[in-house]
């Protein structure tokens, strides 16, 4: 077998843009280029990771010189870590990127026509904007450069923080992180401490043994705290020692369980949470409206800007206090409770029975008559019968996961022909998609970005759709 030819170092290349993933983009040699942690307007060496027939990967040999909008990033673990991979472009440039990723999806994919990026909601708070963080366990520290050239002897020092991007196996020790109010970092540094004076084990991915595995810490703008402790097993005097630290460091704490998760995989969706002191929940509020999270229960991330979020679905809606609604994807039934004072009927559906039983219960705490929920996999319930049961639907929001609405749904939607539908997303390109595929059918009149995760390439779009008339004709035009 012979030996594989070198990959190309690229000098002096130039960045002009940005592409998928947030990665900055290039042009060399007729072909794009994409490359993570730079930004428009850096010149830099990059080495060819990955070639295919139109495109190339690279990663950052040597920075010749920084983009003049670059500014200094506020974490010690920037570029590592792997979790805010915008901290060195300034928020105003972050908003611009975000809106051009909405303008390039709806335009090419949806064809539809708009004459610039739509409007773009940017966050009041772009750290510490987080009530949600999960952090793993792992007794596979990744070492950084700094660490390896220190000489120190990190073995059995575990780390308890995030995945390495690209590596299941590795998991960068956190010390800090500017996502979440500061009461995460004492918690998980205080519990990582604690759990090495006292010899516990970390997970081990590969062999799967070790204790402790993962970390997960909730916060609400209410005040009240949750955490939630992942033992592989339940061994009941460490579980018992390492919830009594916690409970005796954090009595802030209102909410604190533990899970046994003895699987290979780190998922929780069918493991059953253990109460050990306080509530079983925390509550979030809303305008008013109170939603209850429990812990895996499934809640917008940015409090602050869900509430944007969620204005913009309702008056995308047009609802004055009357009409049917179906809130597909609903979800712990957020949205519903938010449009149900607008509406006559509100039919929430979600295939996830926890989600809907915390739905149900988010409705009766707000004393919330009109919104109905129901579990299944909305292409299949989505019937005659059931229209004829529960009414047609006057308007259609829908909130799909990033993977976008099945193709059953979509058709199904369009067969109901509700006169709006109020599409919400947090992937434009799967929005788009579909977006096309009811176009014969409805046109697009209004689009609003939100940006609920700042220092990230993710955002959140919203799509108003409004049903063709008859004669009317096909239009691909919007108005903003």
């Amino acid at each position: 077998m012979g030996k594989r030819k070198p990959l190309p170092l690229l000098e002096d290349v130039q960045f002009t843009s940005v592409g998928a993933e947030g990665n900055a983009v290039a042009r060399v040699d007729d072909m794009v280029l994409f490359v993570p942690m730079l930004i428009p307007g850096d010149i830099a060496d990059i080495r060819v990771r990955r070639r295919k027939k139109k495109y190339m990967e690279g990663e950052l040999v040597c920075l010749k010189q920084p983009s003049p909008d670059r500014t200094g990033a506020v974490c010690r673990h920037f570029g590592i870590c792997g979790g805010c991979k915008w901290q060195h472009m300034p928020y105003e440039l972050q908003l611009k990127w975000k809106a051009r990723q909405v303008f390039d999806s709806l335009t090419r994919l949806g064809r539809i026509e708009m004459e610039a990026p739509p409007p773009i909601r940017g966050a009041s708070d772009i750290y510490r904007y987080r009530n949600k963080l999960e952090y793993t366990f792992s007794s596979r520290r990744w070492l950084t450069r700094d660490e390896i050239a220190s000489g120190d002897d990190f073995s059995g020092s575990g780390a308890l923080g995030f995945h390495i991007p690209g590596y299941f196996d590795k998991v960068l020790d956190i010390e800090e992180c500017h996502l979440q109010d500061i009461v995460s970092d004492r918690i998980r540094n205080s519990l990582r401490g604690f759990a090495l004076s006292r010899g516990i084990s970390f997970f081990d991915p590969v062999s799967h043994a070790g204790l402790l595995r993962n970390l997960i810490v909730r916060t609400a703008t209410t005040g009240e705290i949750m955490v939630v402790v992942v033992f592989r097993s339940d061994e009941e005097e460490i579980t018992g020692e390492v919830m009594g630290f916690l409970a005796r460091t954090f009595p802030e704490v209102t909410s604190l369980m533990y899970i046994i998760n003895e699987k290979k995989n780190d998922s929780l969706h069918d493991r059953e949470p253990v109460l050990y002191s306080g509530n079983d929940h925390i509550t979030e509020v809303i305008e008013g409206l109170r939603f209850r999270v429990g812990a895996k229960s499934f809640y917008q991330t940015n409090p602050a800007q869900a509430r944007v979020l969620y204005e913009v679905a309702r008056d995308f809606t047009g609802l004055q206090g009357e009409g049917v609604v179906y809130d597909l994807y609903c979800g712990t039934g957020t949205i519903s409770c938010f449009v149900a004072e607008r509406a006559s009927k509100v039919i929430g559906i979600e295939y996830i029975a926890e989600a809907v039983n915390d739905a149900r219960e988010n409705a009766l705490m707000n004393q919330i008559e009109n919104a109905s929920f129901f579990t299944g996999d909305i292409k299949d319930l989505l019937t005659a019968s059931f229209f004829e049961t529960n009414g047609s639907p006057d308007v259609v929001i829908t909130d799909p996961p990033r993977a976008g609405m099945h193709a059953g749904v979509v058709a199904a939607i369009a067969e109901a022909a509700p006169g709006v539908i109020v599409y919400v997303s947090c992937n434009p390109a799967t929005q788009a998609r579909d977006i096309l595929l009811l176009s014969d059918r409805y046109r697009v009149d209004a689009v609003q970005a939100v940006d609920m995760f700042p220092h990230t390439h993710h955002i959140e779009n919203v799509v108003r759709l409004v049903r063709i008339d008859a004669g009317a004709g096909k239009s691909g035009g919007i108005v903003i």
